[in-house]
């Protein structure tokens, strides 16, 4: 019965722990974001503005994949060690939102180019 109570307790803190850790960058869904934002531009100007997009893309899912590992390094040190420890851990999200609204602005944004017609070179 001691032992059930243990197991229980440990799933419990585990869920609650794993549930607050910040999530790997190509887990993260865009945002929507109407693609009509951005109606008003030139080819070039939509085209400039992805580019400058998928540069802040990657600099944000750089930190999100860091904050990423250091969560699950210390949750599983956590977990091994004390397990009560795990609970105090949640506190997580790292640039979520950013990343998120990011990949939003992305999608809208090529949706836009496409509709243009625009010529992307790659």
């Amino acid at each position: 019965m001691n032992t059930l109570r243990i197991a229980t307790a440990f799933v419990f803190a585990s869920s609650i722990a794993l549930s607050g850790c910040a999530k790997s960058p190509d887990k993260i869904v865009g945002t929507y974001v109407s693609p009509s934002t951005y109606s008003y531009m030139s080819c070039n100007q939509l085209i400039q503005e992805r580019n400058a997009v998928v540069m802040k893309v990657d600099e944000f899912s750089v930190s999100q994949k860091k904050e990423a590992n250091e969560d699950a390094v210390a949750t599983g040190v956590a977990l091994v060690l004390f397990w009560p420890a795990a609970l105090f851990l949640a506190d997580g999200g790292g640039n979520e939102a950013q990343l998120a609204n990011l990949k939003g602005h992305y999608e809208a944004l090529s949706t836009q180019i496409s509709r243009k017609g625009c010529k992307v070179t790659a």
